[in-house]
């Protein structure tokens, strides 16, 4: 009885802290965008132009691409700059994942541009402005691997290819979540698309 009780408990403060984790995930300033149009599988939404702060990887999977780049970018925002000058974590993490090599990016706070932001350290980081553009938009929840991406991916073009809609550049896979937060979790597959309103 007293071990059935011990783990109503922790369950309970499981609970409890997930749910202040998934709260103050929701509290972190996430890039702008617009929704333009709702499909039932995805979404076609605009991207204004944003500030990024990214970094060249050799891994082309998922796994290698998080484990090594988040850290050196998470270093550059915590003060690891000539400013030595935190930055607020925002969300999404972008990755372009592919087999010739992969991106990481952290979409910087609305309030900087690529003038107002320190100088990163670490050299093989490079602030820039990402243009604005229309993508197509699937999303899924859990932890992402290599196959849960891959296979919305798969999703993602073919509805687009059969709604006749061109795909006009490579896809990134944005996670919205820390690792630590296990309930209510985001991901999301985008895709640049032509398109006019």
């Amino acid at each position: 009885m007293k071990v059935v009780y011990i783990c109503a408990v922790l369950l309970v403060l499981f609970l409890i802290l997930q749910t202040v984790i998934a709260a103050s995930s929701k509290k972190t300033e996430q890039q702008i965008y617009r929704v333009v149009k709702k499909e039932k599988d995805f979404e076609i939404r605009f991207y204004p132009e944003a500030t990024m702060a990214s970094l060249n990887l050799a891994a082309s999977n998922y796994q290698g691409v998080a484990s090594n780049g988040f850290r050196k970018l998470a270093n550059y925002i915590f003060g690891g700059n000539e400013e030595a000058k935190s930055i607020s974590m925002t969300a999404p993490v972008r990755m372009q994942l592919s087999d010739k090599g992969s991106t990481m990016s952290f979409v910087m706070p609305k309030k900087y541009d690529t003038s107002s932001l320190p100088t990163p350290n670490d050299t093989s980081i490079h602030i820039h402005t990402d243009a604005a553009q229309y993508v197509a938009v699937i999303n899924f929840g859990g932890y992402a691997s290599d196959e849960k991406i891959k296979s919305n991916l798969a999703l993602l073009e073919k509805r687009l290819k059969d709604s006749k809609i061109n795909i006009i550049g490579p896809y990134q896979f944005l996670a919205y979540n820390p690792p630590y937060q296990i309930m209510g979790r985001t991901n999301e597959i985008i895709i640049p698309i032509e398109w006019t309103e």
